[in-house]
C-alpha cells in the first residue's frame, strides 16, 4: 500500500464520518451536551480530512519526512484535544475545567514555536514536540478515566444490572486515542510497514470513535445514563448516618428482602427505596456507609436464592432460574453466578 493511497483513503473515510455527523437524526442531538459533543467530533474530523489533503496534494511524504512530520505535529495536537474534548464534554455533561478546555493551546504554540526554532536540529525539535503531545493526551486520558470511574460508580449504585457496557465504546475510545498519541514517534522514526500499522490503527480509532458516538445517541442509552446521573446528584447528600438510622435503615431492608422484592427484575435504587419505605438520599448513604454498589449487593442476593432454587429445582433451566431470580436474561444471570461462585450453574449443581 503507497502513502498517497494510504491519504487518499483517509480522505474519504474522514468524508464519510463528516456526513454521518451532520446527518445525524434532529430527535438524537436535541441536548446540548450531545451537540456539543458532536460538533467538536466534527471540528476533529475536518482538521483530519485537511491534514490528509494537504499530506496528498503537495507530496510531503516523498519530498522528505521532516515537512510532513511538522504538519503531521501541527494538527495531530489540534485533532487529538477535539476528540479528547469531545470524551470529556460528553462524560462531564458539558462541565469542563478551564484546564481540560485550553490545555492543548499552550501545548500546540510551544510544540510549533520549538519546531520554528530549532529548525535546523528537526529531529530534536520534532521529538520535543512529539513528547508535548503525549503529555497532553496523558492529561486528558487521566482525566477521561477518573470520570469513567465516576460514571460506573452511578451506574452500579443506581440500576439493578451492570450497565458499564453503555459506555464501553468510550473507554475503548480513550485507550485508543492515547495509542496513537505513543504511537507518533513512529511517523518520525518508522518506514514503510510501522507507517502503515499506525495509519490503520489511526483510521481505525477515529472511525470507531465517530461511528460508537452516532450509534450511541441514536439508541437509549443516553437516557439511561442521564437519569442515573441526575438522580444521583439530587439524592446524594454525602450524610454520614447515625448507628440509629443505619439500624432503621437495616430492619428496613430486611423486612423487604423477606418480602421477596429483590427478586423483581428492573429494580433500580429508587424503586427499591420506596418499596421499602426508606427515602432515596437515606438508602444511598445506606450502601455508601457500608461501602457496597446497589447492583453488587442485588447481585450477590438473587446469586443465594439461584443457588437455593438450582438445589431444589435441579431440571430447571438457567434461563427458568434467572427469571425467577430478578435476572434481566440468562447470559447476565451466568456471568454474575460465575463471577460470585466461582463455577457455572452446572458446576454448582453437579458438586
Amino acid at each position: 500500500m503507497s502513502i498517497e493511497l494510504m491519504q487518499f483513503s483517509a480522505m474519504l473515510i474522514m468524508a464519510l464520518l463528516m456526513v454521518k455527523l451532520l446527518m445525524l437524526p434532529r430527535r438524537a442531538i436535541t441536548s446540548p451536551v450531545v451537540q456539543k459533543t458532536r460538533w467538536l467530533l466534527l471540528a476533529g474530523t475536518i482538521l483530519l480530512g485537511i491534514h490528509f489533503f494537504l499530506q496528498y496534494k503537495l507530496g510531503l511524504r516523498t519530498r522528505g519526512i521532516t515537512l510532513a512530520v511538522m504538519l503531521n505535529i501541527a494538527f495531530f495536537i489540534p485533532c487529538s484535544a477535539c476528540f479528547s474534548l469531545a470524551i470529556l464534554n460528553l462524560q462531564s455533561r458539558g462541565r469542563l475545567n478551564e484546564v481540560e478546555k485550553y490545555i492543548s493551546i499552550p501545548v500546540w504554540l510551544i510544540a510549533m514555536a520549538v519546531l520554528f526554532i530549532e529548525r535546523n536540529n528537526l529531529l530534536w525539535a520534532e521529538s520535543i514536540a512529539t513528547i508535548l503531545y503525549a503529555g497532553m493526551q496523558i492529561y486528558y486520558t487521566i482525566r477521561e478515566m477518573r470520570y469513567m470511574r465516576h460514571i460506573r460508580e452511578i451506574l452500579s449504585d443506581y440500576f439493578d444490572t451492570d450497565k458499564g457496557y453503555l459506555l464501553r465504546w468510550v473507554e475503548w475510545s480513550i485507550y485508543l486515542l492515547m495509542l496513537m498519541a505513543l504511537m507518533v514517534p513512529v511517523i518520525i522514526y518508522g518506514h514503510d510497514l510501522l507507517l502503515i500499522i499506525f495509519a490503520l490503527l489511526f483510521f481505525f480509532g477515529i472511525f470507531y470513535l465517530v461511528d460508537s458516538f452516532c450509534l450511541f445517541v441514536v439508541s437509549n442509552d443516553p437516557d439511561q445514563v442521564v437519569e442515573a446521573e441526575t438522580e444521583t446528584e439530587q439524592h446524594d447528600t454525602g450524610i454520614r448516618m447515625s448507628d440509629n438510622a443505619m439500624l432503621r435503615v437495616d430492619a428496613a431492608v430486611s423486612r423487604w428482602i423477606a418480602l421477596q422484592g429483590h427478586l423483581k427484575a428492573g429494580l433500580n435504587m429508587p424503586s427499591a427505596a420506596e418499596e421499602m419505605g426508606v427515602p432515596r438520599y437515606l438508602l444511598s448513604a445506606w450502601f455508601k456507609q457500608k461501602g457496597i454498589h446497589y447492583s453488587d449487593w442485588l447481585a450477590n442476593l438473587r446469586i443465594t436464592e439461584a443457588k437455593r432454587l438450582i438445589q431444589e429445582h435441579p431440571d430447571w433451566s438457567n434461563e427458568t432460574v434467572a427469571q425467577h431470580c430478578g435476572f434481566s436474561d440468562r447470559t447476565y444471570f451466568q456471568r454474575k453466578f460465575k463471577e460470585i461462585t466461582g463455577m457455572t450453574p452446572n458446576d454448582f449443581l453437579k458438586q
